[in-house]
């Protein structure tokens, strides 16, 4: 898994006890091993999880599906009344199969496996991917969400290229994509985590064209995460869309079922 990152980007440990693990994972990624290093982007291995240290970025980064926002949401977040639910198709006794197209930190996609769907998440960077995995085990531990972590599957690839190739059995019912929206870098409202995602990832070029293929893979609908006041992906017109404050989602319903 090669990376294309502009920043020298290295694997470490804090912890001597990982220090095979460490070793072992910078050759899977093919990134370079080296001692902690404040001032440059590293994966680091801690005593307890894996995390992303970006100087410019302050406080290091993880997923966490056990405490912190994740765990909020999962039980103040609203249950199936909430916008996504709602836009996903979730209804009494309904449990659709979804595909997350861009996983992201998976923050949506637990929600999801929380409210019964089974959820594969697809996430084409391998950095984000390895935080994703290694949040996923830790939380496969914990005996309140370990059943919410069995409806999640990770695949590492890209979500266009993994669709075309899936063979029609396997097809699900929903397919959700959070496209990566234009950074704001100078925002103070745009949080850490957001800034690595984008620094990670690049600039969004294919989202039409990972749309378009989903519309042909969905067979119930396609579901597409944006900013309230943001075009069309494509400028494909959704069957519907679903506000919230800040967030709108369009629904595309494939009407041949």
């Amino acid at each position: 898994m090669n990376l294309d990152i502009e920043s020298p980007f290295s694997v470490s440990t804090d912890s001597h006890e990982r220090l095979s693990a460490a070793e072992a994972l910078a050759d899977k990624l093919s990134l370079p091993f080296s001692a902690l290093n404040p001032q440059q982007l590293q994966l680091v291995l801690t005593q307890h999880h894996i995390e992303i240290r970006a100087p410019e970025l302050g406080n290091p980064i993880l997923i966490d599906f056990e405490e912190g926002k994740n765990a909020h949401r999962r039980q103040f977040g609203g249950g199936r009344g909430q916008p996504l639910a709602k836009a996903i198709g979730l209804k009494k006794g309904a449990n659709p199969s979804v595909i997350d197209a861009t996983a992201g930190f998976g923050r949506d996609a637990f929600v999801l496996a929380n409210l019964g769907c089974k959820v594969t998440l697809i996430e084409r960077n391998p950095l984000i991917a390895t935080l994703l995995d290694d949040a996923l085990q830790r939380a496969s531990d914990n005996l309140d969400i370990a059943e919410v972590i069995t409806r999640m599957s990770l695949i590492n690839h890209d979500a266009t290229a993994y669709l075309n190739t899936l063979e029609q059995a396997f097809f699900p019912d929903v397919i959700y994509m959070d496209p990566m929206y234009p950074s704001r870098d100078k925002s103070a409202l745009v949080k850490k985590d957001m800034r690595l995602l984008h620094k990670l990832a690049g600039p969004d070029t294919d989202s039409e064209q990972l749309l378009t293929t989903a519309r042909a893979t969905a067979l119930k609908r396609v579901v597409v995460k944006r900013p309230k006041s943001a075009p069309f992906v494509g400028n494909q017109k959704p069957t519907i869309s679903l506000e919230s404050k800040n967030t709108r989602y369009d629904v595309y319903i494939n009407l041949s079922t």
